[in-house]
Parts: structure tokens; sequence; C-alpha cells
């Protein structure tokens, strides 16, 4: 009998994509093994995450890095590292810690992954105005507003990693480095395409977060924090554990030019400790992921949705066509009268094992078809599936 049999679980068909609430995307052999050798032994956390900044630093063209327990995670402690500094006294403080702890965040960036920032006690100032997003106007954030908001108290600048945002990165960062604001890029979602492991840092990006358990299919609670060494070391040192006698504690090259000035406490990250396990398995995935090629992987999903659309040729009122030029391609599924959508996600739901598949497009009447975290053994359950949902 499997654990979940025996646990009472089942597991569900993911059609909807890397999705937290969904387990994000399931795990290579490899990465299973190797969080498993790493489940059986001791390690020194503070030397193993040493070891992850400079394997970081290589893949990303980073200064350092480090394995956090999510992009969200990692954006509450690059808040932390952008208000503290080197600062131990305000390390102690947080949240609660004086100016400078403002940190900028443009109006159109701004989303509830936002609350990740204020975590850490963080006060965020809105920037400008959202005519392209209300159909108001064309005007974006102009580079006087930054510079007009940018004050005493300001500890950060906080950017949205998008396809449409990317482009302006470099003229802001060049704006905030003048000045000596750090930028802190939420990429959570931002692979592929690959190259963004690499070019979000080289376009000014000071810190920068990926989530480990997407694309990248490393362990669900992972993700990356990496950038400016002086931010990342204060980063971690308000993660790891600090229940240490400072005699006998040697710390890793990272953290080596703050420590000079004495340990801190336990900091504001606790509660974000990244395992052994969950470590060991990012940098395993993140191997994988790196070695891969974005065309190969598109080529083979587009195939893979091409043959489930086959499998609803033919369907009354139904139509499903491969959207591109995305990061992965999608399959959209459309049927009349859109209501019939609503009812089918529900259909889906009631299905054993229930079906997942992506609703933003439900009140239009379209069904998203996802396959990053689709089992290619369950392409063809899956289109049966949405064969009987779709056709009543």
């Amino acid at each position: 009998m499997s654990v979940l049999a025996r646990l009472g679980l089942s597991r569900c068909i993911n059609a909807a994509g890397t999705l937290t609430r969904l387990g994000g995307k399931p795990m290579a052999a490899e990465v299973i093994a190797a969080m498993a050798e790493a489940a059986r032994v001791s390690i020194d956390i503070a030397a193993l995450q040493q070891f992850a900044s400079e394997r970081l630093a290589r893949l990303l063209g980073a200064e350092a890095g480090m394995v956090t327990t999510g992009a969200s995670a990692a954006l509450t402690l690059a808040a932390a590292a952008s208000i503290a500094r080197d600062d131990l006294a305000r390390m102690a403080a947080l949240p609660f810690c004086p100016p400078p702890n403002e940190i900028l965040l443009p109006r159109t960036h701004r989303s509830m992954y936002s609350h990740a920032l204020a975590a850490a006690g963080a006060r965020l100032v809105d920037l400008g105005h959202n005519d392209r997003g209300t159909g108001a106007g064309v005007r974006g954030l102009d580079a006087w507003e930054i510079a007009a908001a940018i004050t005493p108290a300001t500890a950060a600048f906080a950017f949205a990693a998008t396809a449409e945002t990317i482009p302006s990165l470099p003229a802001i960062a060049a704006l905030c480095r003048a000045r000596g604001i750090p930028v802190i890029v939420d990429a959570a979602a931002q692979l592929p395409p690959r190259d963004n492991l690499r070019l979000l840092l080289a376009m000014g990006a000071d810190l920068i977060a990926f989530s480990g358990g997407k694309a990248i299919g490393g362990p669900q609670a992972s993700g990356i924090l990496a950038g400016r060494a002086d931010l990342v070391a204060s980063a971690l040192a308000q993660q790891l554990d600090m229940d240490i006698r400072a005699e006998g504690f040697s710390p890793p090259p990272l953290l080596r030019p703050m420590f000079a000035k004495g340990i801190p406490q336990h900091g504001i990250g606790r509660g974000f400790k990244a395992g052994k396990e969950e470590i060991v398995g990012l940098l395993v995935a993140l191997d994988r992921f790196a070695a891969g090629d974005d065309a190969t992987d598109a080529a083979a999903l587009q195939a893979r949705l091409r043959a489930i659309a086959a499998r609803l040729a033919g369907l009354n009122s139904v139509r499903a066509e491969l959207v591109e030029g995305g990061r992965v391609p999608v399959l959209a599924v459309s049927v009349d009268p859109p209501a019939r959508a609503a009812e089918a996600v529900l259909g889906l739901k009631a299905h054993d094992p229930p079906i997942h598949v992506g609703e933003r497009r439900v009140a239009e009447g379209t069904l998203l078809v996802d396959p990053q975290s689709l089992l290619a053994e369950d392409d063809a359950l899956l289109a049966a599936a949405l064969a009987a949902a779709l056709t009543g």
C-alpha cells in the first residue's frame, strides 16, 4: 500500500500549472534521491549555505546567494536585509525598526505578494498611477517620480518582474544605484526562459527572488535569494540558528565581515529556516534545470498538448487552441455557452482523482491546460475527463 493510501490521502491531476496550492512541480527522481540522502545525515547548515552561495553565484552571475523556503520568504529576507544591512542592533529591532524602513513600490507592481515585504517591518510607499492597467492612459512610471519619492527613510525599491515590466528594470536600477538604494526583484515565476537566471541581475537587480518549486523542479518549500554579497549575508544572518557560543563559532566566508562586529541573535527570518533537504534538493534541481533547453522543453510540451487537443476535436461547441508565446505553451479549451466552463471545473474537481485546470479565463468560457505539472501518463485520462465534463 502506498504512503498516501495508508494515510487516507489521494493525489490530484494538476493541469493548472506550478501552483503552490497544488504542490508545485513534481520532482525528478534524482532530486528526491538527493533529499533522501541529505535527510539521513547531519550537516552544518551555515557551511551548507556557504556552499549553496558559491554554487548559486556561479549559475546566476551573482556575488552571493542562499536557499530560502520559497520566493515569498526570499522577499521578506530581502526586505529585512535592505532595512538592517550589517547593523546587528537594527536586525534585533525588526520588525519595529526606525527609518530607513520604507520600500518604494510602483502601483502596477503591488499584489498580494507585497505582504512578504511588509512582513519584515517595511512601510510600503506606492508610486505612480495605474493608467495602463485601467485603460485610462498610456503613461507608466517616470524617472522623476522615483527620484522625488526617495528620501532618507527609503531602504529599497521593489520590482515585480514580468515580460511587460522587465524592459524598464535597467533604467530604474541605474537611478536607484546612483542614490544608494537597492532594488529587490520578485522573479518568483519568471522561469523559463532560463536566461532570466542571469539576465535580471545583469540588468541591475541588487537582490532577486526565484521560486524553487515551480519551473526549477525543486522542493516546493524552496527558493533562491541572490545578488549583492553584503545584502545576502544580512539575509542569511537573519535566517540561521544563532544560538551559538561566539568563542566556538567559525563563520563561513560570506558572514565573516559582518560577524567581525559580533554575533546577532535569532533574526526575523528564523521562521524561514531552510532544512538540509531543501538546500540539497534545490541545488540538484537547479543543476538539472540550468542544463536543459527552453526550445526542447517547449516542443515536448506542445506535442503533448496537441495530442490532448486531438482528443477533443469534433466535440460540439468545444474548441481547443494551442497558445504559444508565453513562458510555456498552454492549451486554451473554450466552450459555448461560456457558463458551461464553470460547470466543467466543478465536474473535473469531482473526478477521481480530482482534476485541476487553469481558471483565469473561466468567465469567458475558457479552461487552460498548463502542462508543467501534468504527468505524461495522465494526458489521456485528462483528455477523456475534459471531453466528458465539457459535453455534460
